[in-house]
């Protein structure tokens, strides 16, 4: 069933690769289900590489996507079966085709064999060293988007992760992304990091993977949404299938509008998020963007009691 005024948010990165999932499929048979259908869908142990890694090959943007998506669905899985559903789901980035298999829109083997695709044209689209994203915190989106019109120089430079008030993500090609940070401070930025990446995703270098994803998800079968999706590119709710397909290989070159996103979901109704998968970037970002907010993670035994407990407290 699913809970009024609750949202599920989907990771797009975690942050501790090796061991992903591991506690949660020992300890849940449902979250071990997803895990050997992971295994069987891509035809290889994508559970041993969440399990044990090693860290530099699931650190491989074709192995990362679907090793997120597998652990979040496990996660997904564990709390269904605990008795606890969205109203509305939104994924970052990677995320979005985890919100789509839980609304029930994806099949999970369709959803990893298409991310396992994603993540190798992703990374075959731009040769390793030319492109790169860096984080630039303290700065309005509106001062990004200048900085980046100012050093781009003719090269790709823009916006690719709205994520939160104060915190904006740009990628583009190597040098104009160093130009960018070596510029930002004196724009009043508090810090610009370059982020470890393999590729500058949400940018229009991101266009020949685009279209080589654009005809894998056309033979994908969709259905409609069993509830609504807050999508990347527009930060609107969806419900048709058709439409969630669309947003998907729109996304791929489109900046993700994540602060539009959760600001979005507030307005329709949720009051509580619960981030399902490795990590917690996506809870530190809701607290910024809505500080009235309450916001939980999943994505192991210990925080999956957590926030079953204190949901339970506030609802008594």
């Amino acid at each position: 069933m699913n809970s009024p005024e609750l949202a599920f948010l989907f990771p797009g990165q975690g942050s501790q690769m090796v061991g992903m999932g591991k506690l949660m499929a020992e300890a849940y048979s449902q979250a071990r289900d997803v895990f050997r259908e992971a295994d069987e869908a891509l035809g290889f142990s994508l559970s041993a590489l969440c399990f044990e890694g090693p860290e530099d090959k699931l650190r491989l943007t074709e192995l990362t996507q679907p090793a997120i998506l597998a652990t979040s669905i496990a996660c997904e899985r564990v709390l269904r079966f605990k008795g606890l559903g969205p109203a509305w789901v939104a994924g970052h980035s990677l995320g979005e085709y985890s919100a789509l298999v839980s609304a029930s829109s994806l099949r999970l083997a369709d959803a990893l064999r298409v991310v396992h695709q994603r993540g190798r044209f992703m990374q075959e689209a731009v040769p390793v060293g030319e492109g790169a994203m860096a984080a630039l915190l303290g700065l309005t989106p509106e001062a990004v988007e200048a900085l980046c019109l100012e050093e781009a120089r003719g090269e790709v430079l823009a916006a690719a992760n709205y994520n939160a008030p104060d915190q904006t993500v740009i990628a583009g090609t190597s040098s104009a992304v160093a130009r960018a940070i070596q510029a930002a401070p004196a724009r009043g930025a508090r810090r610009a990091i370059p982020l470890p990446v393999s590729a500058p995703f949400h940018c229009e270098m991101m266009s020949p993977a685009q279209e080589r994803l654009e005809r894998e998800l056309k033979s994908t079968p969709f259905q409609d949404l069993q509830c609504p999706l807050v999508g990347n590119v527009d930060a609107r709710p969806v419900t048709s299938g058709e439409k969630a397909k669309e947003n998907l290989i729109r996304q791929i070159t489109a900046p993700v509008r994540w602060e539009a996103c959760v600001r979005e979901l507030h307005k329709l109704g949720a009051r509580r998020f619960v981030e399902v998968g490795p990590g917690r970037v996506l809870s530190g970002l809701v607290r910024r963007i809505l500080s009235e907010v309450r916001v939980y993670n999943v994505e192991d035994p210990p925080s999956l009691e957590k926030t079953l407990r204190l949901l339970q407290e506030e609802a008594a």
